[in-house]
């Protein structure tokens, strides 16, 4: 253990590290310009780090001048890849932060090291408190103020200085609440490639920033197809992808319900598909058998117009509550029917583009065709909550029926 990592070791022992900066590269040429840590959350016992769950993390992020490079260490690594950090990358100077203090590590060009230890002012900790806690938290973002994103400027999300306009805030956080939602995934899958269907892209303001992220973020390969049903728009989604030189990257006129995907799809991607379209859109990434579903239903108008209930017509006499309990029983229809097709499903809090209420995603990612009465159980409460609903549901018709 060198010198740096005992140090951080030692902080750790003391006091919760909140965040830390590695700046200050010893030559100009250095394709990193700084590198920046940030608890993932807070330590949950008092000070004493010695307490904290060995599988806390950090997230590291390295910024060059156009990119930025996620990883996550824990803990009890974070010391040793600090230090490896500064060492192999060639920085002079690092600044670490607990709630009450600042240490400050410089290197000398003999490679001799100075540290000292400072009181933060109470100003001061109230300012790093609303920086690692507040609005303005930007720890746990993929994409942060700074980064040369060229969609993100179309968009009017970032000014020319790479800051986020203040109006377009939330806009900002909800692209990065998506990214967030991929990443854990994305992590996990470990992929160098990614085939990629986008259906219903719009304007595909999403698209390229999902295009980025894969790219420059991840490093994959990845090729994505955007597909909608507006000339105009693909026109000029084509046009932007050249502009930001995205070469795997292309838009397509097309329909969802019967698409035939010109690679083997590994991700299927469709954000406010209305009604039905998300059923379809479903339907084919199932029948791909893609790897990763993404899905932000919209409209979901198919169970409001039939469903009725003799016992239960309490959710069904006031138009309100028979509408949001549709647009809610179709959603969990769609991920029993996941299930039954071999994907671990989840339905996610997700703040909806559109600012609406509907902000339910579906995550879905494909496993081994599980236990056959497990499959059956998800089956066999669709099909009770059918029954007493009196309906049937689109892609419960494509898939089951089929079967």
């Amino acid at each position: 253990m060198g010198i740096i990592s005992e140090k951080i070791t030692q902080i750790l022992k003391e006091a919760d590290i909140t965040r830390a900066i590695i700046s200050k590269p010893s030559s100009k040429s250095s394709e990193y310009r700084k590198i920046e840590i940030l608890a993932k959350e807070k330590a949950s016992a008092g000070n004493d780090c010695k307490t904290c769950p060995p599988d806390r993390l950090f997230q590291i992020s390295k910024y060059t001048e156009k990119q930025v490079f996620h990883e996550n260490v824990k803990v009890k690594e974070l010391p040793q890849r600090v230090e490896a950090l500064i060492n192999e990358l060639s920085f002079r100077q690092m600044s670490v932060w607990t709630d009450e203090h600042e240490y400050i590590f410089l290197l000398s060009k003999k490679g001799e090291l100075s540290f000292k230890k400072r009181a933060l002012k109470e100003d001061e900790q109230k300012h790093l408190g609303e920086k690692n806690t507040g609005h303005n938290r930007q720890k746990n973002y993929i994409i942060s103020e700074g980064q040369q994103v060229e969609p993100l400027y179309d968009m009017g999300i970032f000014t020319k200085e790479g800051k986020v306009v203040k109006s377009m805030y939330d806009k900002f956080r909800q692209i990065n609440r998506f990214l967030e939602i991929l990443d854990d995934e994305i992590d996990s899958a470990k992929l160098d490639h990614l085939n990629v269907i986008d259906f219903g892209c719009g304007k595909s303001y999403l698209t390229f920033v999902v295009y980025y992220y894969l790219t420059q973020i991840k490093g994959i390969t990845a090729n994505i197809i955007g597909l909608d049903l507006k000339a105009d728009v693909i026109k000029k989604c084509n046009q932007a992808a050249r502009k930001y030189g995205y070469d795997n990257l292309h838009f397509e006129l097309g329909d969802i319900n019967g698409y035939n995907a010109p690679f083997d799809v590994d991700m299927v991607i469709t954000l406010h598909a209305c009604d039905t379209a998300t059923d379809y859109a479903l339907y084919n990434a199932i029948s791909w058998n893609a790897k990763m579903i993404f899905s932000v239903p919209c409209c979901q108008h198919e169970l409001n117009q039939k469903i009725k209930s003799d016992d239960l017509s309490i959710l069904t006499r006031y138009g309100i509550i028979k509408e949001r309990f549709a647009a809610l029983a179709t959603d969990a229809i769609r991920g029993n029917l996941l299930e039954y097709a071999g994907y671990k499903t989840q339905l996610l809090e997700f703040v909806d583009f559109a600012h609406t209420p509907k902000n339910i995603l579906i995550r879905a990612v494909k496993r081994p065709i599980g236990p056959k009465n497990s499959r059956d159980k998800a089956l066999a409460e669709v099909n009770k909550l059918m029954e007493e609903f009196h309906t049937d549901q689109t892609l419960y018709n494509l898939l089951v029926k089929e079967d």
